[in-house]
């Protein structure tokens, strides 16, 4: 590889190399503050590549290729390489971790028990983690939510949050510059800018914890909480899950555990700040 680094994510290492040193100065720079792996054999590995040879000097753009690829996947501009190198650590998860049970979920920690939420694109599950990361709670992650197979407990995976258009103005409002990466415009995701999480999310991302609630949160609507069944839960929740049916028996026993002994409730929000009163809420009446 041209220029590589090795990263390491919750349970996970992945090497990635790239054919310019841009992309590769950024990721180091997110990671920054996580601790090296503890060995140089990666799960799984990535390389982003120039789409042909002179694409590496005029329109430069890359092709993903790794373990786990989508063949049919556009060009990534070189502008937006860190958020390629994102999408691509992603993938590898999504398609070839079979350790946990994966939920497409952000999800925080206190006091030992996680708050896991999930929902649809743009429902502001990575916001809220983000924000309650800095509350008070401890960040575990907004992308998956690994749910372990023998005992049920959820485990981190803090990889630096994405966070889109409006998101990006209420969190630089709360977080320190220097754990921000480059604002990248007009992605196919809108404006995108990740963020670190803070040192506590990063020094204690090997302890799970124990779910205690989940959420299905709404952003837009009138402030609301909405309970659930639990077959529309499991349903959410299997179609959550990228690898709810490569686990087969497996994946089945620890979904339907999960959904038997977390609570579960909907809720609606307008705003970050409502939000927030919303889980402070739920959460105070689940402490009763």
């Amino acid at each position: 590889m041209r220029h590589s680094c090795l990263i390491r994510v919750g349970p996970a290492t992945f090497r990635i190399g790239c054919d310019w040193p841009g992309p590769v100065e950024k990721l180091r720079r997110m990671y920054r503050a996580y601790p090296a792996p503890p060995s140089t054999i990666p799960d799984y590995t990535i390389f982003l590549e120039a789409v042909r040879p002179w694409r590496r000097y005029i329109r430069p753009s890359m092709a993903i290729k790794a373990d786990f690829m989508l063949p049919d996947a556009a060009p990534v501009s070189l502008n937006h390489g860190l958020l390629a190198a994102e999408m691509a650590m992603n993938l590898q998860m999504a398609l070839g971790w079979r350790r946990h049970l994966l939920l497409h979920a952000s999800s925080v920690e206190k006091d030992g028990r996680a708050l896991i939420m999930t929902g649809m694109s743009g429902s502001g599950k990575s916001t809220l983690s983000a924000m309650l990361g800095e509350r008070g709670w401890r960040f575990m992650g907004d992308e998956f939510a690994l749910l372990d197979l023998a005992d049920g407990s959820v485990h981190p995976f803090p990889r630096p949050v994405s966070l889109k258009d409006g998101a990006i103005a209420a969190m630089e409002a709360e977080v320190d510059e220097s754990r921000f990466g480059p604002r990248m415009l007009n992605t196919p995701k809108g404006d995108i800018r990740h963020m670190s999480p803070n040192i506590v999310a990063i020094e204690d991302m090997q302890k799970p914890a124990r779910p205690a609630l989940l959420l299905f949160p709404r952003f837009g609507f009138e402030s609301a909480i909405r309970p659930l069944g639990k077959a529309e839960i499991f349903v959410r929740l299997t179609q959550a899950s990228t690898n709810y049916v490569a686990m087969g028996e497996t994946g089945f026993a620890a979904l339907t555990r999960f959904v038997e002994d977390v609570p579960a409730r909907a809720i609606d929000y307008r705003n970050g700040e409502e939000a927030i009163s919303l889980v402070d809420e739920l959460w105070s009446e689940m402490a009763r």
